[in-house]
């Protein structure tokens, strides 16, 4: 049925006439450089190409380019210094996906809807970040992307140390309906997409969007039977045993989003704002197979439940489907103005909330033996966040070429974290223990009572921002923010820079700031525990990672986690000689101390006081240090050429990131040290070539990533894998139908490249690598249809 779906629509089309209007990302005929901004800067007539700091601009159409349902997806097609990984099979983040700009940590980005902060996901992800979700955004939303590559938490605040990526919602009047289908070539990864849009003038005052997407991806595998799943079908030929018996690929996904946003001005010095974001999804995955023949914790006899066996239930071993509902709200209101004409203020209210369940199928409690469920609800996670914001500005006239931008503002800002309780089963310890069957649901346990509470913290900041052209070829700015957090005490960072244009349409710019990144009450407070059951002494143990401020934590050598800082340092030219040309280049150095992590493995002693019988510990700390080098490469030409237009952009980014003191587990051995370094590759970028002819849109992409490392773990140590440098292809014609109508056909990795294969994973199944830092699923053809009023 997909496939007449897809026909469907290219007939449809067809039989429709042409139209000249060109509205493709990669063919649209604009001038980037000339894009107002405003991110990075608050003086209101800013442009791209003027900007003190590196600033890329991302068009909707650009965004719409990508087949992909998730913005992560898009932006990393089009940013080389933005990657995101599919990191299959691990937990939640198969389903919230870290995402990171210029290799540093993912919370390290900080992420703005029309200017105003977006709220952090639920989920502690690796070494704990936690980041917001780009993925709960609708795509159709978007009216533009600005992405700041530099430092700016003295203009913004906490996280904004790598950059800064500000999504402002489509304001343009008209209705657009969008229908997408999409495959694998291994005939997997069925994806459907549907969404609309529409906004509304309201008169000359102000305007209404709203949109809605759905999004339906079947899991996709790239999986070989493993070599124990084919040795146990040999030896019991009498059973029909799952080929492959677990599978390696992206997760099932089907989810809800809407956004709506609305601006009406009741006065000349008196507009009102407001804008919702939401989002609900759900999503399963697999863990790993337990083989009936090894896996004794299971299915060994036990005296504990006589003559019952988890065979009966499981004859051929089974594979726990992990699987998560979530939901995310984002309300932003407020009112600004301009009481003169040379100020004016903004007062606004946000709050957001990030909602994450967690559910096991096709799993069992073996402690329990007969008594057990086969399916549990594990818990909740969940992230609130209330912000108050009041930003002034005011343009004083000091007789220059342009007044001095003085802005001035304040924010208050509380956020809590929850962890809910599991189902008692997914936690309990069962009779069953005693005998070597594991306790917990298998796969994930559920969230304790060790585990559950709600924990919050509150922040207040006040910051200074100046902007000034004291001439026409000089623009200058400075800031300097103060925060005081309730958990650690207060903070104060500075940014300046300058820009100067010694001849027209060449500038060369420069700045230096400091950052910080705060701890979230989740990494302050939260824990990670498992039970057991010791089989010689019939005592129940745990183990897992304690809160930094646990007295067993704070006996191990925890200390109270600090704010990571930063200090960067960005030099580079714009050029922008006509004709259509644009160039950029930026060097920067990132350096950042008291970076996040997790602590070594403790085992606890004897004599410590351990009321509850922890045998093994870890917390998070932050006391290892690194410094991240790189270089921006931006070439673009938008002009015409013969009948058409021609849009073409090349964009290269090198990142290397060294670590340069420290003691934590993350950087105390070779093994760790490597990963943490050549984890991401250091050459990556991308290069798009559209040419528009009438009512015909033709777009090329090529995406290029470096070597990278990759390491797997066994009974005798870690095992290095070094990953070839990577090619990518991408292609699609658009054909513009009557008005309204436009189809577009497209695929891509257009040549099926597959990266090399993972060969010290093969025991389990897999064939690429979890850790890619680009699909590995192999070519993707699509078909779309754009319908607009």
């Amino acid at each position: 049925m997909h496939k007449f779906f897809g026909v469907s629509l290219l007939a449809m089309a067809l039989f429709q006439s042409t139209s000249a209007r060109a509205d493709d990302g990669a063919t649209v005929a604009s001038e980037a450089e000339d894009t107002i901004i405003v991110t990075g800067t608050r003086e209101a007539s800013r442009t791209q190409f003027e900007s003190v700091a590196p600033v890329d601009v991302l068009s909707k159409e650009l965004v719409s380019s990508s087949v992909s349902g998730d913005l992560n997806d898009r932006m990393a097609q089009l940013l080389p210094s933005f990657n995101v990984q599919r990191l299959p099979a691990a937990d939640g983040q198969a389903f919230v996906r870290p995402a990171t700009l210029r290799g540093l940590s993912a919370d390290h980005t900080l992420v703005l809807v029309n200017g105003h902060r977006y709220h952090r996901s639920a989920l502690l992800g690796s070494r704990g970040a936690q980041a917001p979700d780009l993925a709960s955004i609708p795509n159709l939303s978007i009216g533009q992307v600005e992405v700041l590559r530099d430092g700016a938490s003295a203009q913004y605040g906490s996280d904004a140390i790598a950059g800064v990526i500000n999504i402002i919602l489509d304001e343009t009047p008209g209705m657009h309906f969008v229908s997408q289908f999409s495959e694998y070539y291994e005939g997997d990864g069925t994806e459907y997409l549907v969404g609309a849009r529409g906004g509304i003038a309201l008169d000359d005052r102000g305007f209404l969007s709203f949109s809605g997407e759905w999004n339906d991806q079947a899991a996709t595998s790239r999986t070989r039977q493993r070599p124990d799943a084919i040795a146990f079908q040999a030896a019991n030929p009498t059973l029909a045993v799952p080929n492959p018996v677990q599978r390696w690929g992206q997760p099932d996904i089907t989810s809800i989003k809407g956004a709506a946003n609305l601006r009406y001005e009741l006065a000349p010095e008196a507009e009102i704002h407001a804008l919702i974001v939401a989002q609900n999804g759900e999503g399963l995955t697999d863990f790993n197979w337990r083989n009936p023949a090894t896996t004794g914790s299971v299915f060994n006899p036990s005296t504990a439940f006589p003559g019952f066996s988890f065979k009966t239930i499981y004859p051929t071993g089974f594979t726990p489907r992990f699987g998560t509902q979530y939901e995310d709200l984002h309300l932003s209101a407020g009112m600004g103005g301009a009481l003169s004409d040379n100020f004016t203020y903004d007062l606004a209210a946000s709050f957001g909330k990030s909602t994450i369940d967690y559910f096991l199928k096709e799993s069992l409690n073996a402690s329990l033996g007969p008594n057990s469920p086969t399916s549990f609800y594990l818990g909740q996670l969940q992230q609130r966040e209330l912000t108050f914001n009041a930003d002034f500005v005011y343009r004083l006239d000091v007789g220059s070429a342009e007044p001095v931008n003085v802005a001035i503002g304040a924010e208050h800002r509380k956020e809590t974290y929850r962890v809910g309780l599991g189902d008692p089963a997914s936690y309990a310890i069962g009779p069953g223990a005693a005998t070597g069957l594991a306790p917990n649901s298998n796969g994930f346990p559920g969230f304790g009572p060790l585990q559950a509470g709600e924990f919050d913290q509150t922040s207040k900041a006040a910051y200074l921002d100046l902007e000034w052209k004291p001439a026409e070829v000089l623009t200058i700015g400075a800031a300097g923010r103060y925060e005081d957090y309730a958990s650690f005490g207060d903070n104060f960072t500075y940014k300046v820079g300058a820009r100067l244009e010694p001849v027209r349409g060449f500038a060369l710019r420069s700045s230096m700031s400091t950052g910080f990144r705060a701890p979230t009450p989740g990494q302050l407070n939260a824990t990670n525990v498992s039970q057991g059951l010791d089989t010689r002494t019939l005592q129940i143990f745990n183990t897992g990672r304690l809160s930094p401020s646990d007295p067993l934590a704070i006996a191990l050598g925890a200390s109270p986690l600090r704010p990571e800082k930063s200090n960067t340092k960005t030099v580079g030219i714009a050029w922008q000689p006509g004709g259509g040309l644009g160039l950029t280049v930026d060097l920067y150095q990132i350096k950042v101390r008291d970076r996040f992590g997790e602590s070594a493995t403790f085992a606890v002693p004897a004599a410590f006081p351990n009321p509850n019988r922890f045998t093994s510990v870890r917390y998070y700390t932050n006391d290892f240090s690194t410094r991240t080098r790189g270089m921006d490469f931006v070439l673009s030409y938008n002009a015409a050429l013969g009948a058409g237009r021609v849009n073409a952009t090349a964009a290269y980014n090198y990142n290397q990131t060294k670590v340069t003191s420290g003691t934590t587990a993350a950087i105390a051995n070779a093994t760790q040290l490597r990963i943490f370094q050549e984890r991401l590759p250091r050459h990556n970028a991308t290069a798009t070539l559209g040419y528009s002819l009438g009512p015909v849109d033709f777009v090329t992409r090529g995406r290029f990533y470096g070597p990278w490392t990759d390491v797997s773990g066994n009974a005798t140590g870690e095992i290095f894998q070094r990953f070839g440098s990577m090619t990518l292809f991408d292609a699609s014609i658009s054909v513009r139908m009557a008005e309204h109508f436009t189809v577009k056909v497209g695929a891509e990795n257009l040549l099926n490249t597959f990266p090399d294969e993972a060969t010290n994973q093969a025991a389990r199944g897999l064939i690429y690598s979890r850790n890619a830092p680009y699909d590995t699923d192999g070519g993707q053809y699509y078909v779309r249809l754009d319908v607009r009023f």
